[in-house]
């Protein structure tokens, strides 16, 4: 198949990279690797989106460090990139919306380009040679307009059982974002992501939209696991980037003190969707 006949994907990967793993970047290469692998995707770019504050999780440090830890992470990255919009929004944002917010951006930059595109003219004959063909044939003729690329959710399998968790997800938003969007979804050791889809009516009836990519080669590196870790002084050197170890030790980030932050908060779409639930 040729390249102009892939579709171009834009991976978006939504969370608290709290602090950002090797794990969360091995992501994007893995789902890199397999979407060009199908034959019928070409991935652009990798988006990483840090949730803001007002999601309220225990233990999430301020937005800045970790927008900051994860420009630091993906440095010296050619494809993955770090946008701050979410992070910077001063209500929680739901994941639907990043998704759409990302996949308008793309359109708009891309009718952008093509208005300050100049138009090709044939000089001398061009009244001529229009002349003489079929609206068909112009068509045919015409330089095929690129189609913007689409936004998939980049995620691991935990991500998707939390479909699961009342309230946590609005059923309307996991509908469109798998019917709209789609999933890449990594698997965790101790996931069962294809079962999950199985056992779930709204997963199931869009499953071509939902790609499984397998990790062989088994990494259960998680930001809980690092911040426990940082707690008790032990090293994580190896477990994330350098130059983010670097910063964490630098601004002291990770102590019991910031784990207890927003102990006893309850997490901001389980506030709203719970409160909608009930009007």
């Amino acid at each position: 198949m040729e390249n102009s006949e892939k579709t171009e994907v834009v991976l978006l990967a939504c969370g608290s990279f709290n602090p950002i793993t090797n794990m969360h970047l091995r992501l994007f290469e893995l789902a890199k690797d397999y979407m060009n692998g199908t034959g019928r995707y070409t991935v652009v770019k990798g988006i990483i989106s840090p949730v803001g504050d007002a999601y309220k999780k225990k233990g999430l440090i301020p937005a800045y460090h970790r927008v900051i830890m994860a420009e630091l992470a993906t440095k010296n990255s050619k494809w993955v990139e770090v946008d701050t919009w979410e992070s910077l929004q001063k209500e929680w944002k739901e994941t639907l919306k990043v998704l759409r917010h990302h996949q308008e951006k793309l359109e708009a930059s891309d009718c952008d380009h093509q208005q300050n595109s100049p138009t090709l003219e044939r000089p001398g004959r061009k009244r001529k040679w229009t002349e003489t063909q079929d609206s068909s044939q112009k068509k045919s003729l015409e330089p095929k307009t690129k189609a913007v690329p689409k936004v998939k959710l980049l995620c691991g399998a935990d991500l998707l059982e939390s479909f699961a968790v009342p309230n946590l997800w609005k059923s309307e938003d996991i509908t469109q974002i798998v019917a709209n969007y789609g999933l890449i979804c990594v698997t965790r050791a101790g996931n069962d992501a294809q079962k999950f889809i199985y056992e779930s009516d709204v997963l199931w009836k869009h499953r071509s939209n939902i790609h499984v990519v397998n990790e062989w080669i088994a990494n259960d590196i998680s930001s809980t696991k690092i911040r426990r870790a940082l707690r008790r002084g032990q090293s994580t050197r190896y477990l994330v980037p350098d130059l983010v170890q670097e910063y964490i030790e630098k601004h002291n980030l990770y102590s019991s003190e910031s784990e207890d932050r927003n102990a006893g908060v309850i997490l901001a779409p389980l506030q709203r969707n719970t409160a909608e639930a009930k009007t």
